[in-house]
């Protein structure tokens, strides 16, 4: 991720069990809460307090919490809604003009009030910012903001772009008390200031603690007190022993699929819960088009005919994950399964010898896969040796597995060094547009070096246009379809959201969504 001129990928939480016990510490009953505090632990580190510099899921739980935007994500749901807007819509007929109404009465957390011209300012200073490690990115078709008088926003965009709604839904939308922030540099110190239901009160090396913001004005209703972030900087053993040790109420993302079975059997004695949630988080191999190996499409093939998703998911991730079939996931409006069309579930090795032999390759395949510890969640390493032991047992590969710190990984990358590597990616928001545009339109995030003119001159734009998304079903097939052909990535699984929780605690159901918003607002203990 951080690459200049694309859409950093985040990591994948793997937090993976088995004999899960789905709506556990949900609402039920009279389980009312108290008010109390809720202290959380999590293994991922938050890399920015200023959104004009986060794209990190940490530093978007932040976000989400601390600042308001003017649309938000429901929970459960994907489409959005107004939260600092009163109302929000198209103007135009072509999406290329979008206006949003504030509510009256707006006020940033030190009381400071909140007007379009924060809206403005908090978009032009992202914009001009443009820090390698921000949102910006997301954001190539804004073309100006104007602010006709103090309660409206009108976003004029370069081209159509129906998804701008949900984009500005995201933690890229988050506004800022232009007051208190540099239009030209971004904010140190650790600090935030924005409108929404949590006051960031401190920002620390080993924690973060957030209170309630009395002058929010918005959709959520707070359930608690406030909450304390403890960073657990990747050591999930520690998260696990904190979560026993009843130092911390949940543990999210990061724990194993060995913590967490070991938590499911203490539960006679820490009184701790699974919950299970619906996630859009996907995780690819991406294959080099330019590599002398795996630039070759019947190399590719014989790879996607070898590896056995259901395997993996069983052995290595305990059922906790699900075969993915296609770049778009299931849930995701547009999904096909254009890769089990082609290439079935099962491994098949006569139809893998038969796709090099077209090609005319008779020996082995020599090929390493690349892997990267830690941030796309910690059994990473062991997927990739289970692929290469797939690929080995067909006896048409001699694949090897490499590891390397992500700051090199991403370097290597972008130098075309590998040539089959693995790629994670939380969506920003939950469209389909997500899953293709950053991975296949202009510039290509994956640093594969894949380009198909039908899918960024024809198909990303005509989907983007539309305003009716059902619409666009048909050209997502039809993009799908090419990629399942052309195979400049395989997918590999989807994963589910877990978090680990003493049973006194409520609400996660509604933070483990395909939105992936968590919302501290819903916790509550009782």
């Amino acid at each position: 991720m951080n690459m200049r001129n694309q859409w950093p990928l985040l990591p994948i939480m793997a937090g993976l069990a088995s004999g899960l016990l789905t709506g556990c510490g949900s609402e039920n009953g009279d389980s009312g809460g108290d008010g109390s505090s809720v202290v959380m632990g999590m293994s991922d580190d938050v890399l920015a307090t200023d959104p004009a510099s986060g794209y990190d899921p940490g530093s978007w739980l932040l976000f989400n919490n601390v600042f308001q935007s003017l649309l938000s994500f429901p929970k459960g749901g994907t489409e959005p809604e107004p939260d600092a807007a009163e109302k929000c819509s198209f103007t135009d007929t072509q999406t290329k003009v979008y206006k949003c109404t504030l509510k009256d009465g707006l006020k940033f957390s030190n009381g400071d009030a909140l007007t379009s011209e924060d809206v403005k300012f908090s978009f032009d200073r992202m914009l001009k910012i443009n820090d390698d490690a921000g949102p910006a990115i997301m954001f190539p078709m804004l073309d100006k903001v104007e602010t006709p008088d103090d309660s409206t926003v009108i976003f004029n965009l370069k081209v159509p772009d129906a998804t701008f709604p949900s984009k500005i839904a995201s933690g890229a939308g988050s506004i800022v008390d232009h007051r208190s922030y540099d239009a030209d540099g971004l904010r140190e110190g650790g600090e935030a200031l924005g409108s929404g239901p949590y006051k960031l009160e401190s920002f620390g090396e080993n924690e973060a603690v957030f209170s309630v913001n009395e002058n929010y004005k918005g959709n959520a209703e707070v359930q608690n007190t406030g909450v304390t972030l403890k960073f657990f900087k990747g050591d999930q053993g520690a998260l696990k022993k904190a979560l026993l040790a009843d130092d911390i109420d949940i543990a999210y993302r990061g724990l194993t699929a060995a913590d967490i079975s070991e938590a499911e059997q203490s539960t006679d004695t820490s009184g701790v819960e699974i919950v299970e949630g619906s996630s859009a988080e996907v995780q690819h191999l991406v294959f080099n088009m330019d590599d002398p190996v795996a630039g070759k499409l019947a190399v590719r093939k014989a790879m996607a005919y070898l590896i056995d998703r259901e395997a993996l998911i069983e052995d290595v991730y305990r059922g906790t994950a699900t075969p993915l079939y296609s770049i778009i996931p299931a849930g995701i409006g547009g999904h096909n399964t254009a890769f089990f069309d082609r290439y079935g579930a099962r491994p098949s090795k006569a139809k893998a010898a038969a796709a090099l032999e077209k090609e005319g390759i008779t020996e082995k395949v020599k090929l390493t896969l690349w892997s990267t510890p830690s941030r796309y969640g910690p059994a990473t390493d062991q997927e990739l040796k289970a692929i290469a032991a797939q690929l080995n047992a067909s006896g048409l590969f001699t694949a090897d597995v490499k590891s390397v710190a992500f700051d090199q990984y991403e370097k290597d990358i972008a130098a075309g060094k590998y040539g089959v590597y693995v790629k994670g990616w939380v969506p920003d928001y939950p469209d389909a547009d997500n899953f293709t545009a950053p991975f296949f339109g202009d510039g290509n995030v994956l640093g594969n070096n894949y380009a198909n003119d039908t899918i960024t001159g024809t198909l990303i734009p005509r989907t983007a246009a539309q305003s009716t998304r059902s619409s666009t079903e048909e050209d997502y097939g039809q993009l799908q379809d090419i990629v399942a052909d052309q195979l400049p990535v395989l997918p590999v699984w989807q994963a589910k959201q877990y978090a680990v929780v003493h049973e006194d605690v409520y609400g996660l159901e509604n933070c483990l969504d395909a939105s992936t918003v968590f919302r501290f607002w819903e916790l509550r203990k009782g």
